[in-house]
C-alpha cells in the first residue's frame, strides 16, 4: 500500500515545488518523519519537537532542535520550507502553529492533518473516529502523546480547505497565495488493534471497502488531507493596492485614491456629516 506522506512529497518534488537540497524544518517531528524524508532523499533537515525524551542524536544525520511549534525560536524565513505531519492537532492553537511554520519558511509550509467533513464528523459520532486522542496517549504508556506532548489527551482538531486559506490570508494579507490540496483515506488500524473491544476492529473491516469506494469517487470526503501553502514570491504577486519599497511592503496610496476618489480625511469628514444628518432626522421624527 502506498504511503500518503511519501507520495505527497514525491509529487511536490516532481512539480519542482520542492528540492532535495532545500533547508527543511519539521515540527512535531518523530522517527516516522525521519524515515520518510530520508526515503525521499532530503539532505538538509532540522527535526523539532517538545519531547523531553530526545537526547539530540536520534535523528542523525539530521539536526535536532527542542521547539514548541506554537512559538518557534527561529528567524523569519530561516528555512526554505516547514513540514508538519499529524502534529498540529496536538497544539493548544493549531492555527498559531501553522502561522509559525509560515513565518519561518521562505517558500511555504506543508501540513498533513485530519480533514473536517460530513463523513469524518459522522464517524466520530459513531465512535469510529476520535474526538480526543486517547490512542496516542495509551501508546506512550500514558505519559506522553497528548496536548503539547503531555499525558492529557488532545482534542483532534480537523481542518477544512477554506479554514486554511482564511487563516493564512488573515496573517499575511499581502498577495495571492497558492494552496495545493491532496486527499487520502487512512483507516485507523493502529487504534483498533490497541483497543480491547474487538467490535471496533470488525467494524473497520466491514466498512473499509465502502469507505474506499466512497472516497475514490469523492476524494474530499477522505479523513486525511495534506496542503501546501506557497507564499507570494515576487512583486507581481502582491495585491495591486500594495507595493514593495526597499523590501518593505507598503500601501499604494495612489492606487487607493484612484479607486475610491476622496482622500481618507475627506471621506471621514463626509461620513461624520452623514451620520450627524441621520441623527437629526431621527430626532426630528419623534413625537
Amino acid at each position: 500500500m502506498s504511503d500518503f506522506y511519501v507520495d505527497t512529497l514525491n509529487r511536490l518534488l516532481r512539480k519542482d515545488l520542492l528540492r532535495r537540497d532545500m533547508k527543511v524544518l519539521v515540527v512535531c517531528a518523530g522517527r516516522y518523519d525521519q524515515e520518510v524524508l530520508q526515503q525521499c532523499g532530503f539532505t538538509n533537515v532540522t527535526m523539532s519537537n517538545l519531547d523531553t525524551r530526545v537526547r539530540g542524536d536520534e535523528f542523525a544525520p539530521y539536526g535536532w532542535s527542542f521547539q514548541d511549534a506554537e512559538e518557534l525560536d527561529f528567524d523569519d524565513g530561516q528555512f526554505d520550507v516547514a513540514i508538519a505531519h499529524s502534529g498540529l492537532h496536538h497544539c493548544r492553537s493549531p492555527h498559531r502553529a501553522l502561522l509559525e511554520m509560515y513565518r519561518v519558511a521562505r517558500q511555504g509550509a506543508i501540513v498533513f492533518e485530519p480533514s473536517d467533513n460530513v463523513v469524518t464528523r459522522f464517524g466520530v459520532r459513531l465512535g469510529l473516529g476520535q474526538e480526543y486522542e486517547l490512542a496516542a496517549v495509551a501508546g506512550n504508556d500514558c505519559r506522553f502523546g497528548g496536548q503539547k506532548n503531555t499525558p492529557i489527551p488532545n482534542y483532534v482538531y480537523r481542518w477544512t480547505e477554506r479554514e486554511v486559506e482564511k487563516t493564512v490570508s488573515s496573517y499575511a494579507p499581502f498577495g495571492a497565495h497558492e494552496f495545493l490540496y491532496f486527499y487520502k483515506l487512512r483507516m485507523p488500524w493502529y487504534r483498533s488493534r490497541m483497543m480491547t473491544h474487538r467490535l471496533l476492529d470488525a467494524a473497520y473491516l466491514l466498512l473499509s471497502p465502502l469507505a474506499r469506494c466512497l472516497t475514490w469517487v469523492f476524494p474530499r470526503w477522505s479523513n486525511n488531507f495534506a496542503f501546501m501553502v506557497l507564499k507570494p514570491g515576487c512583486q507581481d504577486d502582491l495585491h495591486p493596492w500594495l507595493t514593495a519599497e526597499g523590501g518593505t511592503i507598503a500601501l499604494n496610496a495612489a492606487w487607493v485614491r484612484r479607486r475610491y476618489g476622496a482622500a481618507p480625511d475627506a471621506a471621514r469628514q463626509e461620513t461624520q456629516t452623514t451620520l450627524q444628518e441621520t441623527d437629526t432626522t431621527i430626532v426630528s421624527t419623534r413625537p
